[in-house]
């Protein structure tokens, strides 16, 4: 493959025989089918799924899925993995290592490489997520600095033969959890959860009386902050953890409320660079079920309707991006990885194996597969 094709988003068929060149031994497989699909002539443009899963006998691993929910690769990893990262080029993937993990696996299956293992720095552990430059040169890790008890974000130059760390940025927060890139490659926005934890405590949360979550957008070139936003003091407790971003460039952040169980406060806000939070509105016979925790929050193809899983309570809730309107709701038992299919569909992975698929957020789901011995983990992406 010459260097101009790389730099295109890759179609199915070029992606997975680009992965069945890895040279990465019993670690790596490509299931029969993955072969067969590779001498098919249609369906090349048929969308791709990352998530991270685990298998029945504890090992943990990656899968690439298609649009069907069939299993098409798996990828090893050392440790139970969270979040993906894609390219904007779609020339690689990263997974990143469950809190407090200190490892992600880089993929870059059109430079025939194995697959490589990047330990977090000295004093740093990964939050599980993170995201790439404009250019796909840079990736972006949220980060703990546990000793001083803050936010940073990691950045890593993945342009050369070897992976670099060559800085971070201040996260203006505790427990950055999530960052995201704005459509103009210009802004960083960041989700700070405001929980402080400490790997020789596990995941155990330190500071809950004194929680202070926020969502930052910081500028990508230097680092400065642009806008820092909080909520009402009143929902101090309510940790801000993953999101997405509209067509417009309003990050849609689902929160995971850390006070009293018998209160139930708004779990899903819109934040921007120049206007205050807005809280959104859930019916109140569906917000009571789902024990104040949202799970993955992920926008359609065009960036019109928001799709929050709620794994805990078993539903995924959607809502119209225009006036923040309340759409409906789809009962999926652990369903917690969303990611969109087409312009106005969605694939959801849930903890029993299941890969659903979504249409209507009136009419059920669908389970399009059940890929036998996995449990997928909270998060999918869409490759293509």
């Amino acid at each position: 493959m010459n260097k101009n094709a790389m730099l295109k988003p890759f179609s199915r068929r070029d992606f997975l025989a680009a992965l069945g060149g890895l040279a990465v031994g019993q670690a790596f497989t490509v299931s029969t089918l993955a072969e067969s699909l590779l001498t098919k002539t249609d369906g090349d443009a048929s969308p791709l799924f990352a998530s991270a899963y685990q298998l029945a006998n504890g090992d943990y691993g990656i899968g690439i899925v298609d649009d069907l929910g069939q299993m098409l690769a798996r990828i090893s990893l050392p440790g139970r993995g969270h979040g993906v990262a894609v390219s904007p080029d779609r020339t690689r993937l990263v997974a990143f290592a469950r809190r407090p993990g200190t490892f992600a696996v880089v993929i870059r299956p059109f430079e025939n490489r194995s697959p490589e293992v990047v330990a977090s720095e000295t004093g740093r552990h990964f939050f599980g997520h993170g995201c790439f430059s404009a250019d796909s040169r840079l990736l972006y890790a949220v980060e703990n600095d546990f000793a001083a008890s803050r936010g940073v974000i990691g950045i890593y130059d993945l342009s050369g033969h070897e992976i670099t760390r060559i800085g971070e940025f201040d996260a203006q927060g505790i427990g950055p959890h999530e960052a995201l890139l704005s459509s103009d490659g210009r802004t960083l926005v960041v989700a700070n959860g405001g929980i402080e934890t400490h790997p020789d405590k596990g995941r155990e949360k330190l500071n809950l009386d004194t929680m202070e979550p926020s969502v930052v957008f910081l500028d990508v070139a230097t680092g400065g902050l642009r806008t820092s936003h909080a909520l009402d003091p009143s929902l101090h407790q309510l940790s801000l953890r993953h999101m997405a971003l509209d067509a417009k460039g309003r990050a849609w952040v689902g929160g995971q409320f850390e006070g009293p169980e018998d209160e139930t406060p708004p779990l899903v806000a819109v934040f921007s660079q120049d206007d205050a939070p807005k809280l959104l509105a859930t019916p109140n016979r569906i917000l009571s079920n789902l024990k104040n925790y949202i799970g993955s929050v992920t926008a359609n193809v065009t960036g019109d309707v928001i799709a929050t899983s709620a794994p805990r309570g078993g539903q995924v809730l959607f809502w119209n991006v225009s006036d923040g309107r309340f759409l409906g709701s789809q009962a999926i038992v652990d369903g917690c990885g969303v990611a969109p299919i087409d312009l106005d569909s969605f694939l959801v992975s849930d903890g029993n194996g299941a890969l659903s698929f979504v249409k209507d957020p009136t009419l059920p789901a669908e389970i399009l597969a059940r890929p036998p011995g996995i449990s997928w983990d909270n998060h999918m992406a869409a490759l293509s």
